[in-house]
């Protein structure tokens, strides 16, 4: 009986904890979702605000419920931690989608994935023709996206949740770990004002290149938190301007490199940015992957670049259609794949693996074949710039990237059980989960449900870097175990 009974990890307590952190954060979604209602009206889209007024209204009354009428509570621990920021990209995701299908009728499964896709940044639409959506449908795709880059939970607790040990609990279970101020809350808020900064800089470069005020803001809010899902149906591409191009991928940069690194650039005059190790791995690899594939491919030098950096800062933004990217040589797409895979600087607003893990885990390798060859007794150590990485990093960066590649290929697994070529599967699937959002153009609205709900998990995992996800459904099998163990307390050892 003893032992049924310690299997219940969670309890009644632990569940009014994070539904009374959780609904700060659905509060918080309540309102910042309405502001697409402000672009409805300036384009005279009148009927499309209801949409927006009832899923909005829900989620911030919710909210409200959850954070007055339960205790707020000191003890918030890690795994609550991962527990909220599990359910609010998820409930991001279908509130937005809760309005989506409002305003355009299409099916939920289908406005689920488009929601999940904008909110972690994986870009990949359903829609074929983006161009005939409502203007407050499209900026609520790049405020998804923008939102997404920090990260939900953490906008919403450098606003909302006063610091300490629950806002530092809150930061972690987004995969978050440096601090630019000493406590959490400053972090985060200085983090969204050098967010805020770019995205102004971002607006007004492309506003003085000639682009529509509508068009710059989308485009720098899906740049700047490597998103990539664009309000044009040839992507960056539409503008056929390699000075926009040029911007893009300067912003793609900015967002795949560590917040933490953009703070300190001020008071090194830059030397941060050149010293920081992964910013130098992600232009190592630009230069060589361009040198490669411009070698092997017969592509246009700009179109070339770009689809490189997209890969890399895991945007998936793109000025080459996805029908052009199959002609691409099958070495070529390897690269591509394996930059969507790095992905770009830890503390950042990108997904797939970070170049802090595998630099981790290619020292972690180069350091056991020292230790073998050295003389006996002697041990040596390995640094990452002028860190020191010792083996629990060097352990978790090898289990967190064993974990994902089991997911990768889980997915990959279902795609190619669906018939589909499995080099092109590989490839989707990897930009799936690494949220990325390039494609061979196998991702589209008419994919069976079950394949869907397949590729919406994959994101989701991907964005939340697994473990808070797995957190949850073992939390859901805590309450499910002790129900099943609990016929058999009464029996006899006989019976």
């Amino acid at each position: 009986m003893n032992i049924c009974m310690k299997r219940k990890y969670i309890t009644k307590t632990d569940l009014l904890v994070v539904l009374h952190y959780l609904g700060y954060i659905m509060q918080g979604l309540g309102v910042v979702l309405m502001t697409p209602v402000l672009v409805a009206l300036l384009y005279g889209e009148y009927i499309k605000v209801s949409t927006f007024l009832i899923p909005c209204f829900i989620s911030f009354a919710l909210g409200t419920i959850f954070t007055q009428k339960l205790n707020e509570y000191d003890n918030l621990r890690l795994k609550h931690g991962m527990l909220i920021s599990s359910f609010a990209w998820l409930w991001a995701s279908l509130i937005g989608a809760s309005i989506m299908a409002l305003s355009l009728g299409n099916p939920f499964i289908d406005a689920v994935f488009e929601n999940m896709s904008a909110w972690t940044g994986s870009g990949m639409t359903f829609f074929i023709n983006v161009e005939i959506l409502p203007k407050s449908i499209l900026f609520l795709r790049s405020l998804e996206q923008w939102i997404g880059g920090l990260g939900i939970v953490i906008i919403f607790i450098g606003i909302l949740i006063r610091s300490g040990t629950a806002a530092a609990r809150l930061y972690k279970s987004e995969a978050r770990e440096e601090k630019i101020k000493p406590n959490i809350v400053n972090t985060i808020r200085k983090s969204v004002e050098i967010y805020l900064i770019y995205t102004a800089i971002g607006v007004l470069l492309f506003i003085l290149l000639g682009l529509p005020i509508f068009d710059s803001v989308n485009l720098t809010f899906t740049s700047i938190s490597t998103g990539g899902m664009s309000i044009k149906n040839a992507n960056v591409g539409f503008y056929q301007n390699d000075l926009v191009y040029i911007v893009s991928m300067l912003l793609m940069i900015i967002g795949a490199t560590s917040f933490t690194v953009h703070y300190r650039i001020v008071k090194t005059k830059g030397k941060s940015l050149i010293k920081d190790v992964q910013f130098q791995l992600m232009i190592i690899l630009i230069v060589l992957a361009s040198a490669i594939i411009f070698v092997t491919n017969n592509q246009v030098p700009i179109e070339e670049l770009f689809t490189i950096v997209s890969a890399i800062t895991t945007t998936g933004a793109n000025v080459v259609p996805p029908t052009d990217l199959t002609t691409w040589k099958s070495s070529s797409l390897i690269i591509i794949m394996i930059l969507m895979l790095i992905g770009g600087s830890s503390e950042s607003t990108v997904g797939g693996l970070k170049l802090i893990r595998v630099s981790t885990i290619l020292r972690g390798i180069n350091l056991t074949l020292t230790n073998l060859i050295s003389p006996e007794g002697r041990i040596m150590n390995t640094k990452s710039g002028s860190k020191k990485i010792n083996q629990r990093e060097i352990k978790e960066a090898s289990s967190y990237m064993f974990l994902f590649f089991i997911f990768l290929v889980f997915g990959w697994f279902v795609m190619t059980l669906y018939g589909y070529d499995p080099f092109t599967a590989l490839f989707d699937v990897i930009s799936i989960q690494s949220n990325n959002g390039l494609s061979t153009g196998i991702v589209f609205g008419g994919l069976p449900t079950h394949l869907k709900i397949t590729l919406i998990f994959l994101m989701w995992i991907g964005k939340l870097e697994i473990i808070p996800v797995l957190v949850l459904f073992r939390t859901i099998g805590s309450f499910l175990i002790p129900k099943r163990n609990a016929k058999n307390m009464n029996k006899t050892p006989a019976e």
